[in-house]
């Protein structure tokens, strides 16, 4: 395998594996009329300095085809999590812009969500429909301290996420009585239909799968929409579960909530959604932080001793408290939800780095 890093920090040679040092090697892309190799380093610091990155490497295996990027945005609040993704990129350049773009997204959502990591991401470069399959790589069981089905944490931050907007809406958080619009019943839709079903609340159910949404509208008792009028239902909350972009010119003057929570990424077409939604008091959860449930729980499992059921649900139901944090700042600083929720992770990164920075001076006057 090939291995080339990108580097804004010192990396100490004394931390690489032994076995691992022989790999590092140099190499040589022509890329996009950018030859050789000082342009290229030109070309990707010059996007690393853009929002700090900390590193990028590149690995390639020609037997296997491998071809994929790492990308560390920052590590101030502890080792950068983040998962993989496989895409049939039309060039290394929006392999690299989607890596980057990715690790920060992480950094925001792993801080905003009170998790002690920083962001970090894996792009490789492939079809997912035919290149993903291999031996070597497996999940480990829960019972080998391996996480858990990520979609039940992922549906119980969304409930959560719910009940701090109706505590901030209607002075309640119960669910009990309250109407919801729930879009998209996949894992996370049914896990989070259970949840609402148990704790009182009237829900409304859509998806493109006309069949599923019968059986699950019977299992659960539940009204059915059509996926053309679901966002537009007189409810309490819409909860996109579902695609993105639900929240658009078109959807956001039909819409007759005051709260839109669901676990669907990417759920404004444009920042500009987000200010509209806020012009018009509508409370809108960020989607990155109130989809974080199944990244603190798969964390969970980093633990000593592995994964704990008990210990990664109560870290999921701080979600509350982070969205109680950003409604805060929201209304302090007359901003909206979305970019509320930017400045509550660049806080928390910032009074972190602040504290290192003490703490490295104080050792430093130590050593003196």
């Amino acid at each position: 395998m090939v291995l080339r890093a990108i580097s804004r920090r010192p990396v100490n040679q004394e931390t690489i594996p032994q076995e691992v040092k022989p790999c590092c090697i140099q190499v040589f892309v022509t890329y996009d009329g950018l030859e050789g190799e000082n342009q290229l380093d030109s070309y990707i610091f010059d996007l690393m300095e853009t929002h700090d990155y900390e590193n990028i490497f590149f690995c390639q295996e020609k037997t296997l085809g491998l071809k994929a990027i790492i990308a560390i945005h920052d590590t101030t609040l502890g080792p950068a999590a983040g998962g993989i993704r496989m895409w049939p990129y039309e060039s290394e350049a929006d392999a690299i812009k989607d890596v980057l773009r990715l690790a920060r997204g992480m950094t925001y959502k792993c801080a905003a969500a009170g998790a002690s990591y920083g962001g970090g991401k894996c792009v490789v470069i492939g079809d997912p429909k035919h290149d993903k399959e291999t031996p070597y790589v497996v999940t480990v069981p829960e019972a080998w301290g391996g996480p858990s089905d990520g979609s039940q944490a992922t549906a119980y931050g969304v409930v959560q996420g719910i009940r701090s907007c109706l505590k901030e809406v209607y002075g309640s958080p119960d669910l009990q009585g309250r109407t919801i619009a729930l879009q998209g019943i996949g894992a996370v839709g049914t896990h989070t239909l259970k949840y609402l079903v148990e704790a009182g609340a009237i829900v409304t159910i859509s998806d493109i799968d006309q069949e599923r949404t019968r059986l699950v509208a019977a299992k659960y008792n539940t009204s059915i929409a059509s996926t053309e009028e679901i966002h537009s239902l007189r409810v309490d909350v819409y909860c996109p579960c579902a695609l993105g972009n639900v929240l658009n010119d078109q959807t956001i003057p039909e819409l007759r909530c005051k709260i839109v929570c669901g676990s669907a990424n990417n759920q404004l077409g444009d920042n500009l959604h987000g200010d509209l939604l806020h012009a018009r008091g509508i409370l809108y959860t960020p989607d990155y932080i109130v989809n974080a449930g199944g990244l603190l729980s798969n964390l969970d499992s980093l633990n000593p001793g592995g994964f704990n059921h008990q210990r990664a649900m109560e870290q999921v139901s701080r979600l509350y408290n982070s969205i109680e944090n950003i409604i805060a700042i929201s209304k302090e600083q007359n901003i909206p939800t979305y970019r509320a929720a930017d400045i509550l992770a660049e806080q928390r990164i910032a009074s972190i780095r602040q504290l290192k920075s003490l703490a490295s001076g104080n050792e430093k006057s130590r050593e003196k």
